[in-house]
């Protein structure tokens, strides 16, 4: 039997991530960071860090979110803002925006990371746990993304969203739900770069294809085993490689990019590997 792996990088492994831009890209900017306690959200808030952004970070487990909070002043001197919340809730959203428009007079970037799913075959879904992921993956960004906006266009100042979504272009077989939710975050992007547009705010999409982090904890090791293969890579990427893409479609080199969703996945849409959860034996022969 195989021997379940634990993925995720240390603080000290996430520090030292390659970076491909220039130290000062993001100084005297501001930048926002979902789920940023852990994985993929803490490698993008300490490369926005690292080229010289101030900070403010959120998730639900308060104990990670002060921990990163406090590896970003340690390590980066940045300045952080961090809150405890969900972006489940509205209020709470608008009160963390509010707040950081207080304490900086400015927001840059929004990264919109936070998320969750489980595998599990759609066919077995309660209302509770459908209503759990679309609630977080769709509206939570949703209320994300129009809070954001709405203080850019209240403040005549441009901004950039970018949504972590998922590589839903060819379903994904053993997280519906997650699927539905990604692929409408995509589309509503698209819908609101048209509209938001003469307000000088873009938003993009970066869809992951496997990943090295802390999110495929949640998975059997014999799953764990086989996403190597999802790929024609043959290999998982890793949390830097979301990141890097979050820093190209928020700087200045993507000025002229919105509305787009860009994949991070080996070229696993061409691979055509979609399964999460194990196949099941129907489909293995």
């Amino acid at each position: 039997m195989s021997e379940k792996k634990r993925f995720g990088m240390s603080d000290d492994e996430v520090a030292a991530l390659p970076l491909h831009y220039r130290d000062d890209l993001f100084a005297n900017r501001v930048a926002l960071v979902s789920g940023a306690g852990q994985g993929i959200g803490k490698a993008i808030a300490f490369h926005y860090a690292r080229l010289g952004a101030a900070l403010v970070i959120c998730g639900r487990n308060a104990e990670r979110l002060e921990a990163a909070a406090a590896s970003l002043r340690s390590r980066f001197g940045a300045e952080v803002r961090s809150h405890a919340m969900t972006i489940r809730e509205p209020e709470q959203v608008q009160a963390m925006l509010d707040d950081t428009w207080q304490h900086f007079g400015r927001l840059d970037v929004q990264v919109n990371n936070a998320g969750g799913q489980f595998p599990q075959e759609a066919i077995d879904f309660s209302v509770k746990g459908w209503n759990a992921v679309i609630d977080t993956n769709l509206n939570g960004t949703w209320y994300m993304m129009q809070s954001a906006a709405r203080h850019w266009r209240d403040a005549g100042q441009e901004g950039a969203i970018v949504n972590i979504i998922a590589n839903y272009h060819r379903g994904i077989p053993g997280v519906a739900h997650t699927c539905a939710a990604r692929a409408a975050v995509a589309y509503l992007s698209k819908t609101v770069a048209v509209e938001w547009a003469p307000y000088r705010i873009r938003i993009n999409c970066v869809a992951p294809g496997a990943i090295a982090s802390e999110g495929m904890n949640q998975y059997p090791a014999h799953d764990q085993d086989r996403y190597h293969e999802t790929s024609p890579m043959f290999r998982l990427g890793d949390a830097g490689d979301i990141a890097d893409a979050c820093i190209y479609l928020s700087a200045p080199a993507a000025k002229f990019v919105t509305g787009e969703v860009i994949s991070v996945d080996g070229g696993q849409q061409q691979w055509g590997e979609t399964w999460v959860a194990t196949m099941p034996e129907y489909f293995q022969r």
